[in-house]
């Protein structure tokens, strides 16, 4: 049984409006990871969770499926990003949809590589674990370099060791997720948080985890696309 692909895309957008229709490379922001993710031939379903007319339309256009308009309650700026996901698997489930896994692939990050898809299905399917989220290696480091106000307001680093590493590489490695997250469907309904108890990372390229949530970050997204494709 193939996996879906869920892409969850509202409207509101504050920082950048309509960032998720935005064109870019000559299409709408979300008709890549769509096309992407249909070409891949990973999925059995590719599917759009929108409570936006203009959202669910483009998706059609470019092939994604839009089978409900998520409830607007559900498409707040303080809206749990888990929330939106036990909506859509369940309203899936009752629609007769038939799955194990899947897969949640963020439209603003849209360089995700469909080997790295597959390899983190694949860990799913052969890894004692509930998740397989895409990381990748983060320069900030709260060992290190990042750092908190404490009630005094004075800076203290956001995580202490019992010896501050002399430098970046002797501190502890840490992750950034960047939009790519797989997941055995039944044991995230039990759970109901993305930050699953036993989650596996699968290291992904800095570049292909690039986030597009800024207006600099889609000028440099340009680039890439004009460099890639």
């Amino acid at each position: 049984m193939k996996p879906i692909c869920l892409i969850c895309a509202r409207g509101g957008s504050k920082g950048v409006p309509n960032k998720n229709i935005r064109i870019i490379s000559k299409k709408p922001l979300i008709a890549h990871t769509i096309t992407s993710a249909i070409n891949s031939k990973l999925f059995s379903h590719v599917v759009v969770s929108t409570e936006n007319k203009n959202i669910a339309q483009i998706s059609k256009k470019y092939g994604a499926e839009v089978p409900f308009i998520r409830p607007k309650n559900l498409a707040l700026d303080t809206t749990p990003v888990g929330d939106v996901f036990i909506h859509a698997i369940k309203k899936l489930y009752s629609l007769g949809y038939e799955f194990e896994i899947f897969v949640n692939r963020d439209c603003t990050v849209p360089f995700i590589k469909n080997t790295d898809i597959k390899k983190t299905i694949d860990l799913l399917k052969h890894k004692k674990c509930d998740a397989v989220y895409g990381v990748y290696r983060q320069h900030l480091n709260p060992y290190f370099n990042m750092m908190e106000k404490n009630k005094e307001g004075y800076l203290r680093l956001s995580k202490k060791l019992k010896e501050r590493p002399k430098s970046r590489q002797k501190a502890p490695i840490v992750f950034q997720l960047n939009g790519l997250f797989t997941f055995d469907a039944k044991k995230f309904l039990n759970q109901g948080d993305p930050i699953m108890a036993n989650a596996l990372p699968h290291e992904i390229s800095p570049e292909s985890g690039l986030m597009i949530d800024t207006e600099i970050e889609f000028k440099m997204a340009e680039v890439l696309f004009k460099l890639i494709y």
